[in-house]
């Protein structure tokens, strides 16, 4: 029966705005579930404590201060808080909902990893960390099962922020530490130090585990495992797997050292080194696939099924949970209680043999009632099993083969007793011939004998910028967009070869590669370069000849003007003579309509600087003779009443 039926949070509304929709995990702290915004209409996923931890006043208000720390944390590989409240007796957070697996996941359907998936996987997971140790934050519950790997491909890191609160309580005040076992650093045992360099110390077991498919110091019990961590050095991992190379043992052993004071002081520091180890690799060094990967394939539908049953019934490893764990006085080995103690057992004597057809105790049974009771126990059994067959019996779950490659993918499905059939599709982070995703999804319930597609991925999708030279402008822009690409920024120039309007040349070139939707510069041709003639002065008919005869459009404009031009001819051009153009353009003319002709004024009588300032008043040059010294004007060239044209010359005489 699913356990999700008692759940009373399903289908329930937090704070009137956060519908809970399907639970996605439990943990030592909280409950996670799958949920949406009803305001914003997203998916999301919702955090709510256990009640009993809720229940305690310091520790929500510590809580609520550290989810207000995580929510400052905006990094591409961190799990964002969204919102934070309390409704009721449930305390949660709203955060951003990551739709894939766990690096548990892919551990527990792959074993080891190569190499390069290893580096592939921790190096944005540090950048993560990194964040967030600048930001003043401890995460202090690195494991797998808190390391999200998006269907895109994306890694982030979640769960900041709970286990800091939770500890400081545990740490502080009932000598206990939180944590997930097998990631505890030894300082965290022996005395609760928690510092950046006990995400280190994680980070370094993690590191080994994906290395070699088990964690370090793996024990019988939480005693025991304690115990070896603080005595014993995580060993190399190539003693696990022969082959390793001598970079990643170093890599361990630096990052996952026992003393705080020789690891790197943050998560920075770390993925430098590993930065480091990944350049001193080769390919092959790092593609090397370890033998745990093959034993994970060969077992791939065993393992599925097997974990299918585990999620259904709720069970989790003793070392998986984060949980409080009681901090041993010298870290002890496991006393008599634990699970490795040797213990006596008294065993009973077996009764004395029954005489044939007696039952214990010498009562004799008919033998008409056993073999009624054996057969009412053959029907309970068979119908048992028909309402099995029925209901489970015809079932699995789909094995997780994300990130294997094709022929790989398609081995652990057919093992599974699953049909196959291939798709294709492009991805911005998943390498081309490696599954993208499967339909149904990974863990979906299955009728076996069914048909599971796989998507594989082509790589990122890429346009080919096509060849237009020599097309018009706007069949070029049209070509570029079938293409999938976006026509960019136009430059235009001159050419001597490609048409006026036509494409020269894109930027970039002709069939080179860029993503969908990349903008394409494009050289357009105005034509070869000429230079524009003088037409003014020139009747309007034989400018406009003269200008055609050479390749230009011409404009006229519809109003003359007066200029000293005579009527009817070209008073003004644009572009003016001499200037460069390209073949083709358009010269604009302005036709005059002769001289303003204006009425001279009677400046007879007046003085020099009377006549002069109204003369040049109406728009007339003026000039002076003088006979006599007196300075009145006796006599004009142009006499009172009559017209001379704007412009023109007026004489006068000063006596």
């Amino acid at each position: 029966m699913d356990s999700t039926l008692h759940d009373p949070l399903l289908g329930s509304v937090l704070d009137g705005r956060y519908r809970v929709e399907e639970r996605i995990a439990v943990g030592g702290m909280a409950t996670v579930y799958r949920g949406v915004d009803t305001r914003l209409d997203r998916v999301l996923a919702l955090k709510v404590m256990h009640p009993s931890l809720a229940e305690d006043a310091a520790f929500v208000e510590r809580f609520i201060r550290e989810a207000k720390s995580v929510a400052r944390l905006d990094h591409p590989n961190v799990v964002g808080v969204l919102d934070q409240g309390t409704d009721r007796s449930y305390v949660y957070l709203a955060m951003e909902y990551v739709a894939g697996c766990t690096l548990r996941d892919v551990l527990r359907d792959r074993g080891a990893l190569r190499p390069r998936a290893v580096l592939d996987i921790l190096e944005p997971m540090l950048a993560g960390l990194a964040a967030a140790h600048r930001g003043g934050l401890v995460h202090r519950d690195i494991k797998p099962e808190n390391v999200l790997i998006g269907d895109d491909g994306r890694v982030k890191i979640a769960d900041f922020g709970l286990v800091r609160g939770v500890d400081n309580q545990t740490s502080a005040t009932t000598g206990s530490l939180l944590g997930t076992v097998s990631y505890l650093a030894p300082e965290q045992i022996e005395g609760g130090t928690v510092d950046a360099r006990t995400d280190v110390f994680a980070c370094g077991v993690l590191l080994y585990e994906m290395l070699t498919g088990a964690r370090p110091h793996a024990g019988d019990s939480p005693a025991r495992l304690l115990y070896a961590r603080v005595n014993e050095d995580v060993p190399p991992p190539s003693k696990a797997v022969p082959g390793l190379p001598a970079e990643l043992d170093r890599l361990v052993a630096g990052v996952a050292a026992r003393e705080p004071g020789e690891r790197p002081a943050d998560a920075a520091g770390v993925l430098s080194l590993v930065r480091a180890a990944r350049a001193a690799l080769t390919d092959e060094q790092l593609d090397a696939e370890p033998p745990a990967a093959v034993e994970a394939r060969a077992a791939g539908a065993a393992r599925a099924a097997a974990q299918a049953a585990a999620e259904e019934s709720g069970a989790v490893g003793p070392d998986d949970r984060t949980r409080v764990v009681p901090r041993p006085a010298g870290v002890p080995a496991a006393g008599p209680d634990g699970a490795d103690a040797t213990s006596r057992i008294d065993v009973p004597l077996p009764p004395p043999p029954h005489p044939p057809g007696a039952a214990p105790g010498g009562r004799r049974l008919p033998s008409r009632r056993v073999l009624a009771l054996i057969a009412a126990v053959l029907v309970v059994l068979a119908g048992g099993l028909g309402v099995w067959y029925i209901n489970s019996g015809q079932f699995m779950r789909t094995p997780g083969v994300y990130g294997l490659e094709q022929a790989e993918a398609t081995e652990v499905l057919r093992d599974a007793g699953l049909k196959v059939d291939v798709e294709e599709d492009t991805s911005e982070s998943v390498e081309r011939g490696l599954v993208l995703r499967t339909d149904p999804e990974r863990g979906e319930r299955v009728r076996k004998n069914s048909t599971v597609t796989i998507t594989v991925s082509t790589g990122p999708a890429v346009a080919e910028v096509p060849n237009v030279r020599g097309l018009p402008l706007e069949e070029a822009q049209a070509d570029l967009r079938d293409a999938g690409l976006t026509p960019g920024e136009e430059t235009w120039r001159y050419s001597e070869e490609v048409p006026r309007g036509s494409v020269i040349e894109t930027d970039p070139a002709a069939g080179e590669q860029r993503r969908p939707d990349s903008a394409v510069g494009l050289a357009v041709s105005k034509g070869r370069e000429v230079f524009v003639p003088d037409v003014t002065g020139l009747p309007e008919g034989s400018a406009i000849e003269e200008l055609t005869s050479q390749g230009f459009e011409v404009d006229v404009e519809e109003e003359r003007v007066f200029s000293e031009e005579e009527s009817g001819t070209v008073a003004e051009q644009s572009p003016t003579a001499g200037e460069s153009t390209g073949e083709g353009d358009t010269v604009q003319l302005t036709i005059s309509k002769g001289p303003e002709m204006i009425e001279v004024p009677d400046v007879r009588g007046m003085s020099e600087g009377e006549a002069r300032e109204t003369l040049e008043d109406e728009g007339f040059e003026v000039d002076v003779n003088r006979v006599f010294f007196t300075g009145t004007v006796f006599n004009q060239s142009v006499h009172s009443g009559d017209s001379a044209p704007r412009g023109s010359t007026i004489t006068i005489w000063v006596r």
